[in-house]
């Protein structure tokens, strides 16, 4: 898949424009890191075990917990390895992996929260025929559906890019092989890779986007016809979770892909690609432990358990 002008290793430049930052990132990043895996796995730990988390709405958040361990395992290890030391190169072998392994994830992850959307649609304005519309068989399609589409999107676009002549370029400036940082290494015109990925995000970003908003849009018209504020309360604790990691999520990744290409080398591109591939897979437990009360009673009854246990 590689493109043979890509003997050398890779230089990935990332902060080493910012020497006096990479000690403080390591920490940061390293901190993160363990709080991401801890949290979510967790999650997943607690939706298996504790049955009252036996619904859709947890099936598809061990998904995102999955999906984000995952995601920030491709991508943190690297990371703090070049952050830590002199050396910054990763192998074509190893930025093809990354790059194949973070563009799935994250594009996984992107029909996954629309996924998550419609389901809280369904618990907000369906909540009568709830169990009869998101059965488990459809609960597992709307999953495969959107795990089908990240590998389906990085096969193409990762494919389509290790392709690319580099002519010996091998210094990226970016900390992560990604799809926009290594087009750019290209010694050929690569018009045509922009429109791709401006249509790729398109479809992958802003199509589960608008399908986000969408059901949002019906859930908001449902509460304000009962003009109830325990109604607005008990919506707000239903969709605020996800709503609050839609926004970390879409906030920061939509800056990166949907902007004009020759602004992406830019720092501020790498500090807000750290945002979406770092701290937001950290925050997504955090966020879902701290308003959910299932969450945090599983988590108690749990805890509980071992506690007897030891007894």
């Amino acid at each position: 898949m590689i493109n043979r002008s890509s003997g050398a290793d890779f230089i990935l430049m990332g902060f080493s424009d910012h020497p006096q930052l990479e000690r403080i990132l390591f920490v940061a990043v390293l901190i993160s890191y363990l709080l991401t895996l801890v949290g979510n796995t967790a999650i997943i730990l607690v939706s298996c075990v504790d049955s009252v988390l036996h619904t859709p709405m947890y099936y598809f958040l061990t998904n995102l917990s999955f999906v984000d361990i995952c995601f920030s395992t491709s991508i943190v290890p690297q990371l703090l390895w070049n952050l830590h030391g002199p050396s910054k190169t990763i192998t074509p072998i190893g930025c093809a992996i990354q790059l194949y392994v973070s563009l799935a994830l994250g594009s996984t992850e992107c029909v996954l929260l629309a996924v998550m959307a419609f389901d809280r649609y369904a618990a907000v304005c369906r909540p009568l025929h709830y169990n009869r519309v998101m059965h488990s068989r459809l609960c597992q399609l709307l999953a495969g559906v959107a795990w089908l589409s990240g590998v389906g999107n990085t096969v193409i676009q990762g494919t389509i890019t290790l392709r690319l002549p580099r002519c010996g370029n091998h210094k990226i400036y970016h900390f992560i092989c990604e799809v926009p940082a290594m087009i750019k290494l290209a010694c050929t015109d690569i018009h045509a890779n922009e429109v791709q990925l401006f249509v790729a995000s398109l479809v992958l970003l802003l199509l589960p986007l608008a399908l986000i908003l969408v059901s949002y849009g019906h859930i908001a018209q449902a509460v304000m016809r009962i003009r109830s504020t325990q109604t607005w309360h008990k919506a707000l604790g239903t969709c605020g979770s996800h709503l609050l990691v839609v926004n970390l999520f879409y906030g920061t990744i939509t800056t990166v892909y949907i902007q004009p290409n020759s602004s992406y080398a830019h720092s501020q591109g790498k500090f807000i690609t750290l945002l979406y591939t770092v701290v937001t897979p950290t925050l997504n437990p955090l966020i879902y432990t701290m308003r959910n009360k299932d969450v945090k009673g599983a988590l108690k009854r749990l805890v509980g358990k071992r506690k007897h246990l030891g007894e």
